[in-house]
């Protein structure tokens, strides 16, 4: 394999059709959604790095930074990271993770934080220096979505 670039990506639209590929069985994501990542974006609180070769996307690493108010600090975590089946175990999301780490000391943000949700995901991580944060549970909850008042709010 070529070596491995990884660039913020120069547009959304191949970085975005990887993770559709990935992670929404090839749905694109809506236009609406596509819009508020854009701004996003261009605002600073995301960044998508893209690692490419010979001009081909290979994986993709969106990255989002967020003020943490107990610490006083910007802090980012990493919100997807995809790398394409036949590039894997090639350096690939290596080469990713070393250019979020990067992008983080720039920005003198010393944590940076991942979920997992399979065994697989979490042994690359821990074999690149990730540890499980102890005394954390991540919970979720679902909430209901009322158009009336969304129109209300505007």
């Amino acid at each position: 394999m070529s070596k491995v670039e990884v660039v913020p990506a120069p547009d959304l639209a191949e970085p975005l059709a990887l993770l559709e590929e990935s992670f929404r069985d090839g749905e694109p994501v809506p236009g609406p959604f596509a819009e508020i990542l854009r701004r996003s974006v261009e605002a600073g609180n995301i960044e998508i790095l893209a690692a490419q070769t010979e001009a081909r996307t290979l994986g993709v690493l969106v990255l989002a930074y967020r003020p943490n108010i107990s610490a006083c600090a910007l802090f980012a975590s990493i919100e997807d990271l995809y790398v394409r089946p036949e590039a894997r175990r090639e350096g690939v999301g290596n080469a990713l993770l070393t250019a979020a780490h990067k992008r983080c000391a720039a920005r003198k943000i010393s944590y940076l934080e991942v979920q997992v949700e399979d065994k697989a995901a979490e042994a690359f991580y821990t074999a690149l220096g990730y540890e499980s944060e102890t005394g954390v549970r991540v919970l979720s909850r679902s909430l209901v979505i009322d158009d009336q008042t969304d129109r209300a709010d505007r």
